[in-house]
């Protein structure tokens, strides 16, 4: 699945997957022409007309998405080189910024133009939310990082948008790395045992495990595990693994479970070493972009 080489090569640079960028893309341009073709701009532009459109924030937050709206632009018909990016990913932008400015047929413009938005406020609201917690943490040692608890079909775009607020990716699947939650626990009968049983299946795979309880962390740590998840931790619970863990110098910690903003650089001063935060790609409010027509 291919397309433009300039737009491929734009979603390389930004670190996206092309040929997974396209198929979410098409498949995006394909819901809204499931049921017929745009009736409503056929029947209001003219067939030849030309317009110019600005892409301008509407709050302030962090840009996320432009490689993939040149994507949905060329897609749609619209060649890449009539779009002309006024920011960059991860940058800050105020009320009123101009960010993409785009000359095309007016028609397939308008037929793009939700499209185009869905991916450019989502991703934006991602990495906004994202910057938040990377602000409030900084200076302190500890990273927020993002979860597996993603929308189908968009993780690569959501993770991407997690890196330009300033966030880190956790794993991308279930395959580059290993995560023995408390499930995995309980099927292997333990902490050590399901350390063990992974380390023999997958002896070179990342390893990280999920632990309840104080008494969890210790077995952790006893089994040789080198990244451990607090979860539901208090507090007072997370000083003390970091205290479990002080004699481990290679072990890293990362808290987890109903984290909240106001908490980050409290729950940083406990000692942990990363955040994780669930919520940044499943409950990320959009950022208010707007596409409105200049010219035409």
């Amino acid at each position: 699945m291919t397309g433009n080489a300039m737009v491929t090569g734009r979603l390389i640079a930004a670190g996206l997957d092309p040929e997974d960028t396209w198929r979410v893309v098409r498949g995006a341009l394909d819901e809204d022409l499931r049921y017929g073709p745009d009736i409503t701009s056929a029947a209001t532009a003219a067939p030849d007309a030309q317009a110019v459109a600005g892409v301008a924030a509407r709050e302030p937050g962090v840009l996320a998405g432009l490689p993939v709206a040149l994507a949905v632009l060329d897609a749609a018909g619209i060649p890449p080189e009539a779009a002309v990016p006024r920011r960059a990913d991860g940058d800050r932008i105020g009320r009123g910024d101009d960010v993409l400015r785009i000359r095309a047929p007016l028609r397939e413009l308008l037929g793009a133009e939700r499209t185009l938005l869905n991916f450019l406020t989502h991703l934006s609201g991602i990495a906004t939310a994202t910057r938040a917690w990377a602000d409030a943490l900084d200076g302190t040692g500890c990273a927020v990082r993002d979860t597996r608890k993603t929308t189908p079909g968009l993780r690569q775009l959501e993770k991407y948008a997690v890196r330009c607020g300033g966030g880190l990716n956790h794993r991308r699947g279930l395959g580059d790395a290993a995560l023995i939650k408390d499930n995995h626990v309980a099927a292997a009968g333990g902490v050590a045992a399901a350390i063990a049983a992974v380390r023999t299946a997958a002896p070179g795979l990342p390893l990280e495990v999920e632990c309840d309880t104080l008494d969890q962390v210790r077995e952790a740590l006893d089994a040789g595990a080198g990244l451990i998840l607090l979860d539901n931790m208090g507090l007072a619970e997370l000083r003390a693994a970091a205290a479990m863990a002080g004699p481990y110098p290679d072990v890293r910690l990362e808290a987890s479970g109903g984290l909240r903003l106001e908490q980050a650089r409290a729950v940083a001063a406990t000692g942990v070493d990363f955040v994780a935060v669930g919520a940044l790609t499943h409950s990320s409010p959009a950022l208010d972009l707007g596409l409105d027509l200049l010219a035409c």
